[in-house]
């Protein structure tokens, strides 16, 4: 930085709460955070507002856009420098990215883990008792689209499994950083009962990496490329 910048920046540290207010005004009226403030003729302040006053519902989609964002902003540029390519799914799929390496492809889905009035949801007891050898922390994630709807009398919300390799979620709700992600291959996620060519709407999320989850995005595509078989906490 600048002298100049160093003078400013100690002119406002010196100053009080209500001057510090004036100058971020100033700032604000001359100074755009993003291009969607001049999109909408707003300002970010007002866009958080709206969001803070919505309903539950409408915050926990946002939340969900949110956890896609940071995956595209802090996983993907780690996964180019490793050589793969991102290519982020344009229209309606079944998954939000697609990564590419020397003819390899992997499908990723991503979700952000449930939370249930204002705190992380556990995965419910009634299921955990089908569960061997899981962990003593097992919170949850919601893995279905968003919308409801149906195709030829079928219902269109619950995924089929085949149509990602990769569930990244991203754990937010219980660590309070968006960079914290876990992840696992899809094949492994539990089925609906009785239609097991469906994937089940709740699975069970660890606090910590283990033998069916990894923090590490290239171990995951190593387990789902080499057709490991294995089923989440399930002997």
């Amino acid at each position: 930085m600048s002298e100049k910048t160093n003078r400013i920046i100690r002119l406002i540290d010196d100053c009080s709460q209500a001057e510090r207010g004036f100058v971020l005004k100033h700032l604000r009226r001359t100074t755009p955070l993003h291009p969607l403030e001049a999109e909408w003729n707003t300002v970010a302040e007002s866009l958080l507002t709206a969001i803070a006053r919505s309903a539950d519902l409408t915050q926990r989609g946002i939340r969900g856009i949110l956890a896609e964002a940071t995956f595209a902003e802090i996983i993907l540029p780690k996964m180019e420098s490793r050589g793969w390519n991102s290519i982020q799914a344009e229209g309606h799929h079944a998954y939000d990215f697609r990564l590419t390496k020397d003819r390899r492809e992997v499908r990723v889905q991503v979700k952000l883990q449930r939370k249930e009035k204002g705190r992380p949801k556990t995965y419910p007891a009634s299921r955990r008792a089908r569960l061997t050898g899981a962990p003593e922390v097992l919170y949850c994630v919601e893995v279905q689209r968003t919308r409801s709807g149906r195709k030829r009398g079928e219902n269109t919300r619950p995924y089929h499994f085949g149509d990602f390799d990769i569930l990244a979620v991203n754990l937010h709700p219980s660590t309070n950083d968006w960079e914290s992600f876990v992840y696992t291959c899809a094949d492994w996620l539990l089925p609906r009962q009785p239609d097991r060519t469906l994937i089940e709407t709740f699975q069970p999320v660890p606090s910590a990496p283990d033998a069916y989850w990894t923090d590490n995005l290239l171990t995951c595509i190593e387990w789902a490329l080499g057709k490991k078989r294995a089923r989440l906490y399930r002997s």
